[in-house]
């Protein structure tokens, strides 16, 4: 019987950066050394895996794109290659896997499977956000996205900065980057004066950009700066 190969689990790039700056060497070295891939999104892992310089021709890799909502049997059926004792790779679009991003559904699955999981190091927008944040990394939970209307939205606001408030935590959660304006605006006209929200922009980029303000300051600073750029929400009551 073959001995299980792995599912290493690749960071991707949170942005245009040279994949150096940002993944360490030994990151660059195993994911170079990776013929099968189960994805987010295809053309995004192409655009990845030809970045880190893949020595073997992209086409000729195996990429199998992760459904939103797996069945067992898909998940099974493509961990195969792991199973039967290859190197099996697993990326979504930015950033770390499975964190704030797909993949779990495909980790536990290889966890039943007996197959070992190998995380590698990299980037994560939600990690780097927090740990410059000046708000609790010790509570905190991410929310992805909230409601596009506007009272909605509001609505939500309000409930994660109770939330906060009850169990002394940072609530973090992130919107399209064409609708950043409006949810800055949400932010702080809704949020209580004195409560503490932070905005992470295009992190690992040259432009980056890392702010905490008390609501109340947040009013007297221009949305639209943060408008069209890959930002990270952050509040504490």
């Amino acid at each position: 019987m073959t001995a299980p190969g792995s599912l290493f689990l690749v960071p991707n790039l949170l942005g245009a950066v040279p994949p150096g700056n940002v993944l360490p060497v030994r990151t660059i070295e195993a994911a170079r050394a990776i013929g099968h891939w189960v994805v987010e999104t295809p053309k995004a892992a192409r655009a990845f895996l030809k970045s880190i310089g893949h020595p073997r021709p992209i086409a000729e890799l195996s990429i199998l794109a992760l459904p939103d909502r797996p069945s067992q049997a898909e998940l099974v059926a493509l961990l195969a290659p792991a199973r039967e004792g290859s190197a099996l790779g697993f990326v979504s679009d930015a950033g770390c896997p499975a964190v704030a991003d797909p993949g779990a559904a495909l980790v536990a699955a290889a966890h039943d499977s007996g197959i070992p999981v190998v995380p590698l190091v990299g980037p994560s927008a939600v990690v780097l956000a927090l740990m410059a944040s000046g708000l609790s990394g010790q509570a905190f939970a991410f929310h992805g996205y909230l409601p596009v209307p506007e009272a909605a939205r509001a609505a939500r606001v309000r409930e994660l900065e109770a939330e906060s408030k009850a169990r002394s935590c940072t609530q973090l959660f992130i919107e399209t980057p064409y609708r950043n304006a409006a949810m800055l605006t949400t932010l702080a006209n809704v949020l209580a004066p004195r409560t503490r929200l932070a905005v992470a922009a295009d992190l690992t980029l040259p432009t980056e950009s890392v702010s905490m303000r008390t609501a109340a300051d947040w009013r007297r600073v221009d949305a639209t700066a943060y408008q069209k750029r890959p930002a990270i929400f952050m509040l504490q009551a």
